[in-house]
């Protein structure tokens, strides 16, 4: 079997692919049974690194751990790993060990290689590695193109149904001056969605102005909103604009506010209703332009039929409704937000983590996250932080290693979970247009409605 036979002639001619071999009777053969695949070769960790300074990056490396000057150890092979990854992370590295150094291998897969095959080469057993590398590099590229075209406004990662539809409600409401209410659990990003609507709407060159009314004491949170005057009370010692001033043409966001006093409610109804307010201590009335964003964990409905919520009030703020779905509901946002997160924290602390492993990603898709995406965000950012390799495990993120019988390991599944992931999110950027979904995709139309069915295309 030819490598054009494994992945299509024509991608594999366009395939790169760096040979790290020191023995190059070896290295001859394995370039030659690689065509059409343009191939670069290397004999030691040095000239690996030169060529991909100068040629790279490559989509895969084939690395052989017993490199000189240490032919018989994995010292040179295991730090060509290392340093392949630190520049270019997507490469697929492919390892090369003989049957005695098995272990050297599994340790260079759990520091973030591919896979790894034995010596001597079984070149049909190469060639099949590198056509599944291939394949999940070609994936993991388009995951992230059509991640980069979903995320219209900063810090919404998803992949999931659920969310694909929070975006199109931000996507109607947010150029619209409509009041809008977002439900969710704890955590689960809704001043991330209130920034979104601000970025969507004709305020986004003002400012978006943020406030937790239960995190405030009851008897400053109405001076925290609409400010006060010099000796409204002790300690007053200035006139102090509040939030609604400071909000000017811009967005106020009232976060958890089924914890704002009944009385305070009714101020707050009273500017909703004539879009003007009194400082505390004041007598003018002050009008300002502000649209208001309220969010909550809490079941407003219950708190309005107990009379711990006004009714009025409800209805003013509930113009509009985001009801946001917990992370354990969000199918594989998890793993997607904990690459994110990654990607976004290792290189603010300058750790140079290069990934999570498997173990990890397992566990990740499996556990309940009751904090929601605080806690996984909390939990990447404390194992970049304790991680001693460059690969971040289970026990890194404080989770529970994952059974085999929990984990699916199996290659064919776990392609058509990120296949469906990738139709789930071309559907979404493309509105329900089949035809522009296809072409995100690169696929044609029939291909396109079998994946949707979950079947192979004929």
């Amino acid at each position: 079997m030819t490598l054009a036979a494994a992945i299509s002639p024509d991608n594999a001619a366009a395939l790169r692919l760096l040979l790290v071999e020191d023995d190059l009777g070896l290295q001859r053969q394995m370039k030659w049974a690689l065509a059409p695949s343009r191939v670069a070769c290397a004999g030691s960790r040095a000239e690996a690194m030169q060529i991909f300074a100068s040629d790279g990056p490559f989509e895969i490396v084939v690395l052989d751990l017993g490199l000189p000057p240490d032919e018989n150890g994995a010292t040179e092979g295991l730090q060509a790993l290392q340093e392949i990854l630190e520049t270019a992370p997507h490469t697929k590295v492919i390892i090369a060990s003989g049957h005695t150094d098995r272990m050297s291998a599994v340790r260079a897969v759990g520091k973030g290689a591919f896979d790894y095959f034995g010596k001597p080469v079984d070149i049909e057993e190469l060639k099949l590695i590198i056509a599944r590398a291939h394949r999940m590099h070609a994936l993991e590229h388009e995951n992230r193109q059509l991640r980069e075209a979903s995320q219209k406004f900063t810090g919404l990662v998803f992949s999931s149904a659920g969310m694909a539809q929070v975006e199109r409600m931000v996507d109607r409401v947010g150029p619209t001056n409509v009041s809008v209410l977002i439900s969710g659990e704890t955590g689960t990003g809704k001043e991330v969605v209130a920034r979104a609507l601000h970025d969507r709407s004709g305020r986004r060159s003002a400012r978006f102005v943020a406030i937790n009314c239960a995190s405030i004491p009851e008897n400053l949170l109405e001076s925290e909103l609409f400010g006060h005057e010099k000796g409204a009370f002790t300690g007053a010692i200035k006139q102090t604009q509040g939030k609604f001033e400071l909000a000017q043409n811009g967005t106020l966001f009232l976060d958890e506010i089924g914890d704002m006093p009944i009385a305070l409610q009714a101020k707050l109804l009273r500017f909703l209703q004539e879009r003007q307010f009194e400082r505390v201590g004041g007598r003018t009335p002050i009008n300002v332009d502000v649209r208001l964003v309220c969010a909550t964990n809490r079941d407003l409905e219950h708190l309005v039929a107990n009379g711990r919520f006004r009714e009025d009030l409800f209805y003013r703020i509930n113009e509009m409704r985001i009801d946001l779905p917990p992370l354990r509901e969000r199918g594989s946002d998890a793993q997607l937000l904990a690459r994110h997160f990654l990607n976004l924290h290792s290189g603010r602390d300058h750790r140079g983590i290069m990934g999570l492993s498997d173990q990890a990603m397992a566990a990740i898709a499996t556990y309940a996250w009751p904090g929601n995406v605080r806690e996984l965000e909390n939990r990447i950012k404390r194992a970049i932080v304790m991680a001693d390799g460059k690969v971040i495990s289970t026990s890194d993120l404080d989770l529970k290693p994952v059974s085999q019988a929990e984990a699916n390991l199996n290659l064919r599944s776990e392609v058509q979970k990120l296949e469906s992931t990738l139709v789930e999110k071309a559907l979404a950027v493309a509105n329900g247009n089949i035809s522009r979904a296809a072409k995100l995709l690169g696929v044609s139309r029939p291909h396109l409605y079998s994946l949707m069915k979950g079947q192979p295309p004929e």
